[in-house]
């Protein structure tokens, strides 16, 4: 009997092995798509929603924040959850998770709020959360922050904490990407004005000096006819 349970537990821990290794293939087959929707995106507002929806999509949460760095303050600017979170809200930095996440440029796993030191209790206890995990976009002077919630208490694992990372690196490349993209277009849209500028100028100098020169050749030709 022993044996049979043994076995028993054998096989159903392979399943569980092999139906999460599925699972996290189809996650970076899903990153893929991400990159490539993120390599498309123009602005900020589009990396934001695409971001919001795929972090949920990757880690299977309840609830996804786009969190930006604004000084010494973390802007929560956008959010896709299964109730209201921060968005709108900013936070310093010294108190915020985001801004912890930040500050020490390395992810944040908690599968327990109200068990951890680090959260500010008054900020979570009117939401859904009960377990979190939020990553540093950009781990070099990061830039802003992922985070990913469950509304119940859950240990987000090793894989979904890499995929999570893996976004936000994707996610930084892309804020860099748009922001050299609005410099470009800034560029063009100056040069144009400069040449606008410039085509108008020609003009309006020509409307002074073809009528002149026009009535001085008539006045030359009128002394050689006399």
């Amino acid at each position: 009997m022993d044996v049979q349970n043994s076995a028993s537990s054998a096989i159903a821990s392979n399943f569980n092995s092999v139906k999460a290794e599925i699972s996290y293939v189809q996650a970076m087959e899903h990153l893929i798509e991400v990159v490539q929707a993120l390599s498309l995106a123009r602005t900020l507002k589009q990396i934001m929603v695409i971001v919001r929806k795929s972090a949920r999509e990757l880690t299977g949460a309840d609830g996804a924040s786009f969190v930006l760095r604004d000084g010494d303050q973390c802007y929560y600017a956008d959010e896709d959850a299964i109730a209201p979170l921060w968005k709108g809200q900013r936070f310093p930095m010294s108190i915020c998770i985001g801004g912890h996440t930040m500050r020490n440029r390395q992810p944040v796993v908690i599968s327990d709020i109200y068990g951890d030191e680090r959260i500010p209790f008054a900020a979570y206890q009117p939401t859904f959360v009960k377990s979190l995990a939020m990553v540093p976009i950009r781990t070099c002077n990061p830039i802003g922050a992922i985070g990913t919630y469950w509304a119940k208490l859950h240990q987000p694992t090793l894989e979904q904490v890499k995929l999570l990372q893996a976004l936000a690196d994707t996610t930084a490349v892309a804020m860099e990407n748009v922001q050299i993209y609005g410099e470009l277009e800034q560029r063009v849209r100056n040069r144009t004005a400069a040449l606008e500028k410039e085509i108008e100028r020609r003009q309006k100098v020509e409307a002074e000096v073809i009528p002149i020169l026009y009535e001085a050749a008539y006045n030359r030709v009128n002394k050689l006819d006399k």
